[in-house]
């Protein structure tokens, strides 16, 4: 029943987005297998599909971090659109295409799809007031946690009495149901959250940044755990591997991960609402570092239980927290660039965990878990001193439109 009371709590608007963002996640599988899709049924070599999957990645990257631009000039419920109809169309065309088309198909549907999430950010950062936005963002992470409980199951019974094709026919298909499904639930006109007209002579994003120091250490501090949270997803299951874990024993790890994220992050973030922003991030960069640390003097379970344990509770800490800081100190008129370069710091791991990681891995393999401890230990004690950082000095917030009028444009 808390869990019901904690949710009433977040805008109408914002529940609407986290059910399709549950949707669309639900039937976004084709990441998950597209490494066996085109080394088996297209016949690629392991390097051809590293390449078009590196492709790829570069693409959901940029899309992450251009995607605000976009939705500050054209609006964050059109980008949305444009991307989820763009994403959908190509994934859905992909089994038909011939190989050589893929090199140019896929990133431009990745990149679409990173255009959707940061306009997706944004438009939860401007459908909830200043200061009431990490249960909001909360939220909507819960049920993209959700989705991927459900979707890789999913697709592997796809692929097994259907084929590999219907994957793509079917996360992209999905795609375009979530274009259609928000295009009704946010409107295209509405009075309190239209596309935020920038008055003449107002700083651009640079000087935006810059008289905020403080979150300039964040999405910096970010984009380096990042690189060392994504280790998970590539050498930490080749590292179980090779001493004596299965891929059951890693899975189980991977799953307990999401499930404690999934019951915990959304009451984590209402408990703590209250609490400053850069302390709790600050502690969650911590913990994170602190579990590869773990790692250091052995592999039995136990280390790996521990280190999957204090890596889950800094995840829950500080991706929510900081997600809402960077919407509350955005101006109007740069909410969407200000979610776009959290957005793009915040998955920029996918592309350089696995070939960085991999390659210090394969080199000097007792050196990567001290470095990883200590990249993510010294970006979260860089975000605690951050605190004494001044920002600009902050107008007074317009009291809140009532929900019936919160209509983002």
């Amino acid at each position: 029943m808390r869990f019901f009371g904690i949710v009433r709590d977040v805008p109408r608007t914002v529940r609407l987005l986290a059910f399709g963002s549950f949707l669309n996640g639900v039937v976004s599988f084709t990441f998950v297998y597209l490494f066996i899709y085109l080394t088996g049924p297209r016949g690629l070599t392991v390097p051809q599909a590293g390449v078009i999957a590196g492709v790829g990645g570069i693409g959901l990257v940029a899309g992450n971090f251009t995607g605000g631009w976009f939705g500050d000039h054209y609006g964050h419920r059109r980008m949305l659109l444009t991307g989820s109809l763009v994403s959908g169309t190509a994934l859905a065309a992909l089994p038909v295409l011939p190989v050589a088309a893929m090199y140019g198909v896929l990133p431009l549907a990745q990149y679409a799809a990173g255009v959707v999430r940061a306009a997706n950010a944004a438009l939860v950062a401007v459908s909830v007031p200043e200061g009431s936005r990490r249960q909001s963002f909360a939220l909507v992470r819960a049920g993209s946690n959700a989705a991927f409980a459900v979707g890789p199951p999913l697709g592997a019974l796809i692929a097994a009495h259907f084929s590999y094709d219907w994957l793509f026919v079917a996360d992209g298909l999905g795609t375009l149901f979530f274009a259609g499904y928000a295009s009704t639930v946010l409107p295209a006109h509405g009075t309190a959250h239209n596309r935020p007209v920038r008055e003449p002579g107002a700083p651009g994003l640079w000087r935006e940044l810059r008289a905020r120091p403080a979150v300039l250490v964040l999405l910096a501090a970010i984009l380096c755990v990042d690189l060392v949270y994504r280790q998970q997803y590539s050498t930490l299951p080749v590292f179980l591997s090779e001493h004596g874990h299965s891929a059951q024993f890693y899975g189980w790890l991977l799953s307990v991960n999401g499930g404690l994220i999934l019951l915990l992050e959304l009451p984590a973030a209402h408990a703590l609402r209250r609490r400053t922003p850069l302390g709790i991030v600050g502690t969650g960069l911590l913990l994170v570092g602190l579990g590869y640390a773990v790692l250091i003097p052995g592999a039995g379970a136990l280390f790996a239980v521990t280190m999957m344990a204090s890596l889950t509770a800094g995840e829950i800490l500080y991706k929510t927290t900081a997600t809402a800081y960077v919407a509350d100190q955005a101006p109007a008129h740069a909410q969407g660039r200000f979610q776009s370069l959290y957005a793009g710091a915040s998955i920029s791991g996918q592309v350089l965990a696995p070939p960085i990681g991999g390659a210090l891995y394969a080199a000097v393999p007792g050196l990567l878990w001290p470095a990883c401890a200590v990249l993510a230990g010294g970006a979260g004690a860089a975000v605690l001193a951050a605190r004494r950082l001044r920002g600009p000095v902050r107008e007074e917030a317009p009291a809140p439109v009532p929900e019936r009028q919160a209509q983002p444009g």
